[in-house]
């Protein structure tokens, strides 16, 4: 049975009002309050691409929404609202639109935003779902930005990284508290990883006009375990794989042994990757125990269109 955008509107009704907005079921919301400094960002997630056909919608429809508030969280900004643009075949059930619609608001309601509004589309093709976060940031914060890294930094992680294609994909956690606590330390670039921990360097050196050098990358047990299937390295994965959605900043080196101190009760992922120099790109491990750098080419990692 196909779904009717009428009857999901309708099943929308009667669901809670968000406390997030003012009134709901419109074109357009209206939030309950002003957002004195609001950042925003969006984010899709194709069937397909970012998550197998036929996932159970609970997973996809919080991950659609967990990337999203993962790049609000990078900024420092603190989550408001999500906003859902849909779209799906006429062979799509309801049933399935409607558990991914009711994920989506859990995961947004879960780090205190809702979902207040969006747009639904039939149409041939795959499922996507494009979620817009609305954030807002603190009074007296500097949003970070990947043109901030400096020499002399240290660049850090807020976890490990490879091997999210055994499920970490579909399990995404933003780092909120990570993110507010890297900014109290005077963090100044800031990015969750999502197309590959060494492309996402790369992209904060080029953008900064910086050269980074990475001696440590934390390795998750997944890369372990998915490189005794591929034959690349762990390294590799840990490196390329990507939707890792750990964050990587830079920070003064004054705030090193302070960040070492509370990292255990803070960020207990917390890892000190490397350094930022005078130059120009990036410069990774060769493999896990010579602890010679090689230079990134831009190889590697997830670049849509490529």
């Amino acid at each position: 049975m196909s779904w009717n955008e009428d009857s999901l509107h309708r099943w929308l009704a009667r669901r809670p009002r968000p406390r997030a907005s003012l009134d709901f079921g419109n074109d357009a919301a209206v939030l309950a309050r002003e957002l004195e400094r609001p950042v925003t960002c969006v984010d899709t997630v194709v069937e397909g691409v970012h998550f197998e056909r036929g996932e159970r919608a609970a997973l996809a429809g919080a991950k659609a929404c967990a990337r999203a508030l993962s790049d609000l969280a990078a900024t420092g900004a603190e989550p408001r609202a999500v906003l859902l643009g849909l779209r799906a075949s006429r062979r799509e059930e309801e049933r399935r639109l409607r558990g991914l619609i009711a994920a989506l608001d859990l995961c947004a309601r879960l780090h205190g935003a809702a979902l207040v509004g969006g747009d639904t589309t039939c149409a041939d093709g795959p499922l996507s779902l494009t979620v817009t976060a609305i954030g807002e940031l603190p009074r007296g914060v500097t949003a970070p930005s990947r043109r901030r890294a400096r020499a002399h930094q240290v660049v850090v992680a807020t976890g490990a990284f490879g091997g999210s294609l055994l499920g970490r994909h579909l399990r995404i956690e933003p780092r909120f508290d990570a993110a507010r606590w890297l900014l109290g330390l005077g963090a100044t670039a800031m990015m969750d990883v999502s197309d590959g921990l060494a492309l996402d360097l790369w992209r904060i050196a080029r953008a900064s006009g910086v050269a980074i050098d990475i001696g440590v990358v934390p390795v998750h047990p997944d890369a372990r375990r998915l490189a005794a299937r591929t034959g690349r390295s762990a390294l590799a994965h840990a490196l390329h794989d990507g939707e890792d959605h750990e964050l990587i900043a830079t920070l003064p080196q004054t705030a090193v042994l302070r960040a070492l101190r509370e990292a255990p009760r803070r960020c207990p992922g917390f890892t000190l990757l490397g350094n930022v120099r005078r130059g120009a790109g990036l410069r990774i491990p060769r493999d896990e125990s010579s602890g010679a750098l090689v230079r990134f080419r831009g190889e590697g990692g997830w670049i849509h269109g490529s």
